[in-house]
């Protein structure tokens, strides 16, 4: 027997059947609910249970606190109804009007932009266009049936391949094959849109972008898109990294300030390389924000990459630094590791 779900800000209902998990009923029926990772790890798609009980799965303790369980907050990517609910979460307009499709692809070409990053591009089937909206990512469906998350760092509008800026995570089966056997003209196959990491344009606010590493790959589309449709919002780019070859695509990031009204560019290095000869802002990338914007209350928020930046960063603009809890958007980069420990 299904049971109701219903939204408290909008009064919106749905129906999830019993072991489905609330997110995939909502999304599956058309509603926007925000998410990330789709496995506890991430937090992103974290809400209140006003009325009923569910059964919450497996979750990283990083996403999900035991204090935060008993206050009624639950995962509802891995939570379960086990009466009718009512529930309190960020709804998010756009996502439900785009189809989520499953599609072949062969490997266009595999540039090493750093020892351990690559940008890997990715040809579609003649004729075939996907829709998405900037800063989603797609999930490689590998032949066992396992899933790998990416971001993709091409803008929407663009015609040609999907790029991917890919990390090496040494001992990562997927990571090892495309830093060793993986060759051009290589097929595989993958499922997108997904995710609820986009601009949102119908607010005037300013915007800061927070990026760790590959977390510039949606930032990167995100701020294509801003410039190809004119969005002349003040815009600030902090993109962190250890050391300055850590910055793979410095370049264009440099060459957007220059070239886009209203933008921005501070990198950020944690770690500098004596031989970098570094003269530029050091340290954590998100206190780099603070230091520059002590008042965020009339900012939008945008943080991608490393899980411990980006959950640093919501506690600290949030709590102290006046950014208001539903303008911190955020895609953090999380993987099987980040579950070792589930609660």
């Amino acid at each position: 027997m299904a049971f109701n779900v219903t939204l408290k800000q909008s009064g919106r209902q749905f129906q999830v059947e019993p072991d489905e998990p609330v997110l995939t009923a909502a999304l599956r029926q058309g509603i926007g609910l925000p998410y990330g990772c789709k496995n506890g790890a991430c937090g992103s798609c974290k809400g209140t249970v006003v009325s009923g009980q569910i059964e919450q799965g497996a979750h990283s303790s990083s996403a999900l606190s035991n204090d935060e369980r008993t206050r009624g907050m639950a995962l509802f990517c891995c939570a379960t109804a086990q009466t009718d609910l009512e529930i309190d979460v960020r709804e998010v307009a756009g996502v439900g009007d785009i189809q989520v499709r499953k599609l072949p692809c062969r490997v266009m070409s595999i540039e090493r932009k750093a020892d351990d990053v690559v940008v890997l591009k990715l040809q579609l089937p003649a004729n075939e266009r996907l829709q998405y909206l900037a800063g989603q990512y797609l999930e490689f469906v590998l032949k066992d049936g396992s899933r790998r998350s990416y971001s993709m760092a091409t803008a929407p509008h663009e015609e040609g391949p999907i790029e991917l800026h890919i990390r090496h995570m040494p001992g990562g089966k997927f990571t090892d094959h495309v830093f060793g056997a993986m060759k051009e003209r290589d097929i595989l196959r993958f499922e997108a849109p997904l995710g609820t990491f986009f601009l949102r344009e119908e607010s005037d606010k300013p915007i800061v972008l927070l990026a760790s590493g590959t977390g510039f790959a949606p930032i990167k589309a995100i701020v294509e898109h801003a410039a190809f449709k004119n969005i002349g919002r003040p815009m600030t780019l902090y993109w962190g990294a250890r050391q300055r070859k850590d910055l793979y695509l410095m370049e264009l990031a440099e060459q957007w300030a220059k070239n886009i009204p209203n933008f921005r560019f501070v990198p950020v290095l944690s770690e500098p390389d004596a031989a970098d000869g570094w003269s530029g802002r050091t340290g954590f990338v998100h206190r780099a924000v603070i230091e520059d914007l002590p008042d965020l209350s009339g900012y939008q928020v945008y943080a991608c990459g490393a899980p411990v930046m980006v959950e640093s960063a919501q506690r600290d603009f949030t709590q102290h630094h006046g950014l208001p809890a539903d303008e911190f958007y955020a895609d953090s980069f999380t993987s099987a590791a980040d579950l070792a420990n589930p609660v």
